[in-house]
């Protein structure tokens, strides 16, 4: 099926739209998409969208080859965008990132402490992936910058991707391929089988290893999981109590964990020594979640029947650079070892999970420039106020990042006292506060004298205002 396009919410005018249900729609995803459409035109009030009062074109730089179904969206909405296919050093994000307010990237791109100093403008930055660990999260809390993410939208290709890997590697149809491939007929059974009947093992039990458990008991598997909390089991499912408890039970054992100290090493010599003999290891997750010379050493010893390898502690920063031991040291020991399937961090990438990221991750940016919305994101306070339709006429939208210290509302209450406050919520997130206000019926005038009273604040990390 192709892929369907982008759709983030766009500048509209105050009159209702209809949309008509087009007979000849060629999939149900458009069919089901115009009916909503035109069901809600009739009868909602179109959000009035809102624009910084500074009137200072927002710049966008997207790298690594974001979906240009993503570009065309942002263009529509008035943002001038850089696109790249390729990732930036820090050196070249510190050298460039100063003339950009939003920055989009997926998981090679570094936004370090340094790149954060050096980005005088950026207001938010979007992963258009799941994880987020190469941002620094807190220092761009700190900054008043919140990241969003997509920590959904790949969970079925990623599921695909360790079904294909189990079969593979229980029928080591990758090395009798290879075989092939290098001109060797070699037609065997021993070592192989079905995978019914089997257990997998599943470390972490998130979204992702929920759709793997239904999936992997179509095939006839039998499913354990384990995690840090208890969670309700999918189908037949069991939770065991340990990680010891499902190494030792489990056929095939894949993790599904972040990037977390208390998970980096979490599969090492201990842990391998404790899964069956002529067991299996996925690890789509982090690259750092397992520790690759113990593995190594598993594979070699045939302790492991074989391994699949997605995620890598240092990857290549684009396609066609090396993967060998200038990378990592071991690479080269690893790539030599037979019924050891190594793939390029291509767990979500399908055609679906990026044009689903690209609009999960999109609408989140777009919603936050125009309209301060942080619902969503990882660092911040999550904060949202029901919009300002087209017919209120004119108000203003504070959104105001401070320091989470006492006394702060009563600033900013006094601050507001002159003016009517239609409406006003707060949050809060470790050390960063995130505060939305709408004033009604205010002048230029008053846009400047508000701007400038709540800007000064001793404990303003970052004031924007929206009419």
């Amino acid at each position: 099926m192709p892929a369907l396009p982008i759709s983030i919410p766009q500048p509209i005018s105050p009159k209702a739209v209809t949309v008509s249900l087009s007979p000849t729609s060629s999939t149900l995803h458009e069919r089901l998409k115009n009916s909503i459409g035109s069901n809600l035109s009739g009868n909602v009030r179109m959000p009035k969208v809102l624009h910084p009062v500074e009137n200072d074109d927002l710049r966008l730089l997207l790298l690594e080859n974001i979906s240009q179904d993503a570009v065309k969206a942002f263009q529509a909405q008035g943002f001038h965008v850089d696109h790249s296919t390729k990732a930036m050093s820090e050196d070249e994000l510190v050298a460039n990132i100063g003339s950009y307010h939003a920055i989009g990237i997926r998981s090679k791109t570094k936004i370090t402490e340094r790149v954060i100093k050096a980005a005088s403008k950026l207001l938010v930055i979007g992963c258009f992936c799941i994880g987020t660990n190469q941002v620094d999260l807190e220092t761009a809390g700190k900054a008043g910058i919140p990241v969003f993410n997509s920590p959904f939208s790949n969970s079925r290709s990623v599921a695909e991707l360790v079904i294909s890997e189990v079969i593979a590697l229980s029928r080591q149809y990758f090395e009798r391929g290879w075989e092939m491939r290098n001109g060797l007929w070699n037609k065997q059974s021993k070592g192989c089988w079905e995978v019914r009947g089997k257990t997998l093992g599943i470390v972490g039990y998130g979204h992702i290893g929920a759709q793997l458990s239904v999936l992997a008991e179509a095939f006839g598997i039998r499913v354990l999981f384990y995690d840090v909390v208890n969670i309700m089991p999918l189908g037949s499912a069991r939770q065991v109590e340990s990680l010891e408890a499902l190494l030792s039970e489990s056929d095939f054992v894949t993790l599904h964990v972040p990037e977390l100290p208390e998970t980096t090493n979490m599969i090492s010599a201990t842990q391998l020594a404790q899964m069956k003999s002529g067991a299996y290891l996925i690890n789509n997750a982090r690259g750092r979640v397992v520790d690759i010379p113990a593995l190594i050493d598993a594979l070699r010893s045939k302790h492991l029947a074989g391994a699949a390898i997605d995620v890598f502690p240092s990857e290549p920063a684009s396609n066609g650079s090396p993967f060998d031991n200038t990378l990592n040291k071991w690479s080269d020991a690893l790539r030599s070892l037979p019924n050891v399937i190594l793939t390029p961090h291509i767990g979500g990438s399908t055609e679906e999970a990026q044009t689903m990221i690209g609009e999960e991750v999109s609408s989140s940016l777009s919603r936050y420039l125009n309209y301060g919305a942080t619902v969503g994101a990882v660092n911040f306070p999550e904060v949202d106020l029901r919009a300002i339709t087209a017919e209120q006429g004119s108000h203003v939208r504070i959104c105001y990042v401070h320091n989470n210290i006492p006394g702060v509302l009563k600033q900013v209450n006094e601050a507001l006292s002159p003016y009517n406050v239609e409406k006003q919520y707060s949050d809060s997130k470790g050390d960063v506060a995130y505060l939305m206000a709408d004033i009604a019926d205010v002048s230029p005038r008053d846009i400047n004298r508000i701007r400038e009273t709540i800007s000064k604040t001793n404990t303003n990390i970052l004031t924007r205002l929206l009419a």
